[in-house]
């Protein structure tokens, strides 16, 4: 009988990371060691790591997971221009004087941030910092306060353009395939970013009337714990402020998702899109001349435009003076950009922000490269040692049939989420479960937002749950972790009450995939 080396590995793994090794060489080192653990005991094949390169080349040159970079560099740009400050006070006088107003006014500047940001850390800390004082002052509840915090920062990972969606994506559409080639067709679908993005939308926005709904409820049955502004702490904007603060991140929003849903651009394309609207945005906001990032602006939705409708080809050799006069008015445009990014670029750089900027996106790049990477060369291991047959089999034993197995499998993700980040969740486990859920009859899609709710809610789960842990670092002193905890707890159960109604009525996440593509 050989060893159950398998479980043994898994077990490591979770041993090592609860220890505090870094995760991604935790993932590469244990599963070395494993590897000639097994060959030693004749229990793996070392012939099977010789496939390491090509899985190591198919990461670099995945087309889908190029977009990362340039989403997170999108986020950063429009934190450190502090985009989320003046959303936050904007919105708080809109809605402050209403019974709850001013956490609906956070829920709803969370939800703006997860369109233009999806970065979650940035998000809790720049509510933290800015909302959380201004509940308390209003006599919020401290621990509704937390939670509402925590939670609305959590939703860039289900609201699109997601980091979490594109992995979800990679991971999904990989697991489909090789379940269509167990079924033994050759003809094969895929699943696509603005697949998962269409998808993921209406049921982001559903988590978002879960919350706003629990916080009215809140508020009416317990008018202390959420009281309205009064008249002299809040003023109402003039309408330019509210255009300043709110219309610029909908429009990169717009641009970036409806470029994706309406099929114009790629997912890359499109964070490219978002990237340098952002740049300009931050150019405008920190001192430049909003006139010139604005014809910057006016001068790519121009160019693409024309090259969408009148393709200029000047090499034609029937190129005639209207074709020469566009591609001369293509030329301007193009000037007239990189003219408006050049400054914007400059501007970040004598603010001391560029180099902050730079950083942060490689330092999150690089984690969740580096975590995709190792978590290759630790799949590769665990199947080789046998660990898919024991999780096909574990899922095909579970009661209930298909809903049942599903059951298992959301459960050992949540459970999962207390002390795992979703990145590892994602390329660690969903590769082994996901290609046996799909053959039980699960729809590739719902099944995908399913557990993209289910990971966003690993954020919020004591005791490990990073949004609790930015939260922590941001609050004031007053603030204790326990109130922390108690604050989320409600808001947990409330992710369940989304995975529900998304469970009984998946056509929330099929609708708009099947109705656009």
């Amino acid at each position: 009988m050989t060893l159950p080396l398998d479980i043994l590995l898994v077990t490591a793994l979770i041993s090592g990371i609860l220890l505090g090794y870094p995760v991604s060489f935790t993932l590469a080192g244990v599963a070395t060691l494993f590897a000639f653990l097994g060959w030693f005991t004749g229990s793996f094949d070392m012939n099977l790591l010789g496939a390491l390169a090509q899985r190591v080349f198919g990461l670099l040159t995945n087309d889908v997971l190029i977009a990362i970079p340039l989403f997170v560099l999108m986020g950063v740009v429009l934190e450190k221009s502090h985009v989320a400050e003046e959303l936050l006070e904007t919105m708080g006088s809109l809605f402050g004087r209403m019974r709850g107003g001013l956490g609906i006014s956070v829920i709803l500047v969370g939800a703006l941030l997860a369109a233009s940001t999806g970065i979650v850390g940035a998000t809790v800390v720049a509510m933290g910092l800015i909302a959380l004082p201004t509940m308390l002052r209003n006599r919020y509840d401290p621990s509704l306060a937390c939670g509402i915090v925590c939670t609305s920062g959590t939703l860039g990972q289900i609201i699109p353009p997601s980091t979490l969606l594109i992995i979800l994506t990679d991971v999904m559409s990989n697991g489909y395939q090789q379940a269509q080639f167990t079924k033994g067709l050759f003809t094969i679908d895929t699943i696509s970013v603005g697949q998962m993005f269409a998808a993921a939308l209406l049921p982001g926005l559903l988590l978002v009337s879960v919350y706003i709904t629990y916080l009215l409820i809140r508020a009416w049955i317990s008018p202390d714990i959420a009281p309205a502004l009064t008249s002299d702490n809040v003023k109402k904007p003039p309408v330019s402020d509210i255009i300043r603060a709110i219309l610029p991140p909908i429009f990169l929003i717009v641009a970036v998702l409806g470029s994706i849903l309406g099929g114009i651009a790629t997912p890359s394309e499109a964070a490219s899109v978002g990237a340098i609207g952002a740049i300009l945005i931050a150019g405008a906001r920190k001192g430049g001349s909003a006139q010139l990032m604005i014809i910057g602006t006016i001068a790519f939705i121009a160019l693409a435009a024309i090259a969408g409708f009148f393709p200029v080809r000047l090499q034609r050799t029937d190129t005639g003076y209207l074709d020469w006069l566009l591609g001369i008015l293509c030329l301007v445009l193009v000037i007239a950009g990189f003219t408006a990014i050049i400054k914007a670029i400059s501007i970040t750089a004598r603010k001391d922000m560029l180099k902050p900027i730079l950083t942060s996106t490689m330092v999150v790049t690089a984690m969740i490269f580096a975590t995709i990477l190792t978590a290759s060369i630790f799949s590769l291991v665990f199947i080789g040692l046998g660990g898919g047959e024991r999780i096909e089999w574990i899922i095909k034993s579970m009661p209930g049939g298909p809903q049942g197995a599903l059951i298992f499998c959301m459960g050992l993700i949540f459970i999962l989420g207390f002390f795992l980040d979703f990145v590892e969740i994602s390329v660690i486990l969903l590769p082994l479960v996901v290609p046996s859920l799909i053959l039980m009859g699960h729809d590739p899609i719902w099944l995908s937002i399913l557990i993209a709710i289910n990971l966003q809610t690993s954020f919020l789960t004591p005791p490990f749950g990073f949004s609790l842990f930015y939260l922590r670092g941001a609050a004031p002193p007053e603030i204790t972790t326990g109130q922390i905890y108690k604050g989320v707890v409600p808001f947990i159960a409330l992710q369940v009450i989304g995975v529900s109604i998304l469970w009984f009525f998946p056509q929330i996440a099929t609708f708009l995939p099947e109705l656009i593509f």
